[in-house]
């Protein structure tokens, strides 16, 4: 997989729309990656503590639900820490795991690898550094093997609705009966609650943001001044999405010498770069369903503000 090719087709290709549109995994370089661990340490960002709350408490019911003999694979990684709260738990009742990381940044997976390797000397990793295409090819090539999928995080909010469900069935194709996914979906609540969460008062989330335009700059010699831009999070209520985007702050052009490109930018216009989609559990139980799935367990964090869904292929 060349990513730098791909990085400077999705650039170019997204910043000569007219509604210009870069898709979210590029914001997962090493310094992106870094900053998102950041963000989930905010105190206004709570998906990743009721996440880790209910896989604290719920780890055990769910390896007693999957049963022994289970390849554990990952869907964005990242640095794995609340998927090692499952494996703990899986270590508990066997002394051997298969642990398959599948993330963008190749710097991730081999941090988090060492970590848990460390801790567990029956864990195996095999790590694979790409999309999440590269996944489902070992997912088939490995179909005999008894799988936990795991999209935690609620990655499945950065697709909109249609797409969350084509992937959800997409996903269930490369499951046998046996298989079981365990899918971290964000609930939807108040909109003041939704704001803060991606827009937090030290400024973690627009730097986050904001190093795509630096990665633009030392990847494909773009000459951004980032400090003509600014990161923008709204919520819509009727569509349950919070909408991110990078606003350009006055009339500017960018050169981007690699892709010999110039862009032009209107004060106020805007490079929508990631969705954050919110469910109501009713809309989550029609999803599944319309995937192919069925409902095996469901839990909350004691907020009720994150659910955490295990799935079998029905």
């Amino acid at each position: 997989m060349d990513t730098r090719a791909e990085f400077a087709a999705d650039i170019a290709r997204g910043l000569t729309r007219e509604a210009k549109q870069v898709p979210p995994h590029w914001l997962y370089d090493e310094t992106g990656s870094n900053l998102f661990e950041e963000i989930c340490a905010v105190e206004e960002y709570y998906p990743t503590r009721c996440e880790a709350e209910i896989l604290q408490d719920r780890s055990p019911r769910i390896v007693d639900l999957v049963g022994s003999g289970v390849t554990c694979l990952e869907l964005g990684s990242g640095s794995a820490v609340k998927a090692r709260l499952l494996i703990d738990a899986f270590f508990d009742s066997a002394p051997e795991l298969t642990y398959v990381p599948i993330d963008i940044s190749p710097t991730a997976i081999e941090a988090s690898a060492r970590d848990l390797l460390a801790l567990h000397d029956g864990l195996s990793v095999i790590g694979i550094a790409g999309e999440y295409a590269r996944g489902f090819d070992w997912m088939e090539a490995e179909a005999a093997r008894k799988k936990l999928v795991l999209w935690l995080g609620s990655s499945i909010g950065n697709l909109d609705r249609g797409a969350a469900l084509e992937f959800l069935r997409e996903v269930r194709k490369h499951l046998t009966p046996e298989d079981h996914l365990l899918l971290g979906i964000d609930l939807r609540k108040d909109k003041d609650v939704l704001e803060a969460a991606y827009d937090d008062a030290q400024g973690v989330t627009s730097r986050f943001s904001l190093n795509l335009l630096h990665r633009i700059n030392r990847e494909l010699g773009g000459d951004f001044d980032v400090d003509r831009f600014k990161h923008v999070a709204h919520y819509l209520e009727d569509e349950g999405c919070v909408r991110i985007w990078i606003e350009s702050t006055c009339d500017q052009t960018v050169r981007i010498t690699d892709l010999d490109l110039t862009v032009s930018f209107r004060e106020g216009e805007r490079i929508h770069t990631e969705d954050a989609n919110k469910y109501s559990p009713a809309e989550i139980d029609a999803l599944a369903t319309s995937a192919g799935y069925g409902l095996v367990e469901r839990w909350t964090d004691q907020g009720g503000r994150f659910s955490l869904s295990l799935l079998g292929a029905s």
